[in-house]
């Protein structure tokens, strides 16, 4: 921290002038808090646009280092409850009310509608079928037989490669290395278990320790091109998540009684059946998708803005498959997320409001033994994104979505 020191008045000044950079405020005062009006007046005096709102929060900024940097404020997004909803889970048992952060109207009463009709029908189950978070580094060999070499030699030296790897991390434990050649370059797909944080900077910063272990050890030529080959995949769209699943990949399943579906949800099973053919799957095929649902974007995002995930992680976390059939006149309906990334403790976690969304579902922080909270909490939203995908196909057979949207989705 420099020795140097103005007060406020003079710091906003300087910003305004440009004699300061924003970034370096910090070293000027004592208190994350007083950088951050700093930053704000001077943002208001250069754009002439006073900021209020955005200066009106509860965060204390002390606590958001490696959250944020040139903090100025914080935004507020409506926030709703849903439910609540009963889940027949491994970790996920009882009923839950469900915080959605949004913006669009209609997705919690859509949601809601939906919970009511599974909540009559007996419930949600839930199951788990893989947990790992991964990691993928690009690294370049001379020709494709050091290629191979060099596969096999991480498999020989696994063990090796697993201690450098865990020592960074108390709760990271390296599972499995997936090899992938093209040409002369190598990616290793490196697969951890995170226990209750989503994971991804801790396997970031293990697999970089276990990669300096094979560029100072593997007896041929090899360099590391990327800690981050595209392989993982991570914040994109990727086949390799949905076949080899990516953070939880995890299934919710119900079967919806004729009944209900008849006087709540205003239709048949046969109409939903036939909707979640042609649209989720013939439509995405014509498409050209590699997803095949209604809505899972709208679900996920909403939970995750509100429980403080990794909003970009939507991208894979949204892929999934919807299937319906009928059983016995009933409707069965489930929900398959391959690479739903999720966790309880670290990145926005924290934070004061999401901290708290967090505690209405029962997962705040970490849990006993670890990795129970993040696997409860993964089991939750896919049991909630079977309720919105139930009620929207709903909606969509019954030509009910363009009016919902009118009487619930414009202002007043």
């Amino acid at each position: 921290m420099s020795d140097q020191r103005y007060d406020i008045e003079e710091l906003i000044e300087k910003i305004v002038k440009e004699k300061i950079h924003l970034h370096k405020i910090d070293g000027f005062v004592d208190n994350e808090n007083i950088a951050v009006l700093i930053r704000r007046k001077a943002i208001e005096r250069i754009t002439g646009v006073i900021l209020p709102s955005i200066g009106s929060t509860i965060i204390d900024f002390v606590e958001t280092r490696g959250n944020i940097e040139n903090a100025i404020g914080a935004v507020q997004i409506p926030l709703g409850i849903a439910g609540p909803l009963r889940i027949l889970g491994e970790y996920a048992r009882g009923e839950y009310y469900i915080p959605l952060a949004t913006t669009e109207g209609a997705l919690v009463a859509s949601i809601n509608r939906g919970i009511k009709a599974v909540n009559l029908s007996g419930g949600v189950k839930t199951k788990i079928l893989f947990d790992g978070m991964t990691r993928a580094p690009l690294f370049w060999v001379p020709d494709i037989e050091t290629a191979i070499e060099l596969v096999s030699w991480v498999n020989k030296h696994f063990m090796g490669l697993k201690k450098e790897a865990e020592s960074t991390t108390r709760h990271g434990k390296l599972i499995e290395i997936q090899p992938f050649i093209l040409g002369n370059n190598v990616w290793l797909r490196f697969v951890y278990e995170t226990g209750d944080a989503m994971g991804m900077n801790m396997v970031t910063i293990a697999t970089d320790k276990a990669c300096r272990y094979i560029e100072e050890n593997f007896p041929g030529k090899v360099r590391l091109v990327s800690i981050s080959g595209n392989m993982c995949s991570d914040k994109k769209p990727a086949m390799v998540n949905m076949f080899l699943g990516r953070g939880k990949t995890v299934v919710a399943e119900a079967i919806v009684k004729q009944d209900v579906v008849k006087e709540v949800l205003k239709t048949s099973p046969e109409a939903i059946i036939d909707v979640n053919t042609r649209k989720n799957y013939l439509g995405s095929v014509r498409a050209g998708s590699i997803s095949f649902n209604a809505h899972y974007a709208n679900i996920i995002a909403a939970i995750f803005i509100a429980t403080g995930q990794d909003v970009a992680q939507i991208i894979e976390s949204s892929m999934g498959y919807t299937w319906a059939e009928l059983r016995d006149n009933n409707l069965y309906i489930s929900v398959t997320l391959p690479s739903l990334e999720v966790g309880t403790v670290g990145g926005g976690t924290r934070l004061p409001t999401q901290y708290e969304a967090l505690s209405i579902l029962g997962v705040a922080g970490g849990g006993k033994p670890p990795g129970v909270n993040a696997k409860k909490f993964a089991e939750i939203v896919a049991a909630t994104v079977l309720a919105g995908e139930l009620n929207l196909l709903a909606a969509l057979s019954t030509g009910e979505l363009a009016r919902a949207h009118i009487i619930l989705g414009r202002p007043r």
